[in-house]
């Protein structure tokens, strides 16, 4: 990593934590070797799947799987795991992940054999299996769970930084493949749009952390569809830690359109930009397999909070008339209702936090 924002961070092992899990996906593992299912095959999460949750994100996190399309992180906000898929639950284990102090010693898999009916509804081949992490698991093999059915209590988990809130990682493995393995998942793609709420950058702090407050802005009236996300200068609803990961993305702004989501405001040109400055480059995932809308690779630069440099931007889909933009800001204070002007500038050492 460069740009080292605490005394706490080194390079490689460091302690920030990360936005997700170690589900490593490189899509070149998986095919069920029998032709029922290509390896890029994508499952799109049916709308009213995703909307019992209070925000999503799909690129918020430094791991593969999220930074190809391939996970999808759903926020329930009230402690309680439900679950995104239905089908027969075949295997629940502890796994091990980074000693962090403000996290549980271990994480948990759930491993469920999807229904056909689900599967048909997500666009997804028979058989199709689902990873999910970050749930204490209250059922068991053999149980069957419904979508919104209780999976169990979310935990705090290592694989992701003190300001991540508690969520439901969710990925999908092909026929066949090994659910087990930490590579080998299918794209994942949401059916549904997300509002661009363009905001120019200034806010009262409304709520903080132990390592970031979150802003009242942007606002919107919730005429549009039912998530919003901060957008770009072009009008791209942005996704990802800006710019603490190397990369990031956009959200879908509009109807599916065989199978995948339309491209958004920022695949229309190579750059994107917020607040006046460059911050990336777009690049379309279909150019390699890859569904839905661009992921953006980000520009050398610093997110600034009243003047000084903070850690970035914690980016997501969110409900509600106020979303909120959060400031990962550990070694910056600012009090409740104190106003906080963000701006970006571009820089020769700008954050990265790697995994693990």
């Amino acid at each position: 990593m460069t740009g080292t924002p605490s005394d706490n961070d080194s390079d490689g092992g460091r302690n920030d934590g990360s936005d997700d899990d170690s589900d490593d996906s490189d899509g070149n593992d998986g095919d069920s070797g029998d032709g029922r299912a290509p390896p890029n095959a994508t499952v799109s999460l049916p709308a009213d799947v995703v909307e019992r949750y209070r925000k999503f994100s799909r690129f918020n996190s430094p791991y593969p799987a999220h930074r190809s399309g391939r996970a999808v992180d759903l926020y329930p906000g009230d402690g309680v795991g439900r679950s995104p898929v239905a089908g027969t639950v075949r295997e629940v284990r502890s796994v091990g992940c980074p000693d962090r102090p403000y996290a549980a010693a271990e994480d948990h898999l759930i491993v469920v054999d999807l229904d056909d009916e689900w599967c048909a509804r997500a666009d997804a081949p028979p058989g199709t299996v689902a990873r999910i992490l970050h749930v204490i698991p209250e059922v068991a093999p053999g149980d069957r769970v419904a979508v919104g059915d209780a999976l169990g209590p979310t935990t705090r988990s290592g694989f992701f930084g003190q300001w991540v809130d508690d969520h439901v990682h969710l990925g999908f493995r092909p026929p066949d493949a090994d659910p087990l393995r930490a590579s080998g998942s299918l794209p994942v793609a949401v059916d549904g749009p997300v509002e661009p709420v363009a905001w120019d950058g200034t806010g009262p702090v409304v709520e903080r952390g132990p390592t970031h407050v979150v802003l009242d802005g942007p606002r919107r009236d919730e005429s549009g569809p039912p998530f919003a996300a901060l957008a770009s200068d072009e009008g791209a609803p942005l996704d990802g830690g800006l710019t603490h990961y190397a990369g990031g993305g956009a959200f879908g702004t509009g109807e599916r359109t065989a199978g995948t989501e339309r491209r958004t405001a920022a695949a229309d040109g190579p750059t994107v930009s917020l607040f006046g400055t460059t911050i990336g480059t777009a690049t379309a995932h279909g150019t390699a397999g890859e569904p839905g809308p661009p992921r953006v690779e980000w520009e050398p630069v610093d997110v600034l909070a009243n003047g000084e440099r903070v850690v970035g931007l914690s980016l997501f889909a969110a409900r509600g008339a106020r979303f909120g933009v959060k400031v990962v800001c550990p070694d910056r204070e600012f009090a409740v209702g104190e106003s906080v002007t963000v701006e970006i500038v571009p820089s020769d050492d700008p954050v990265r936090l790697g995994v693990g």
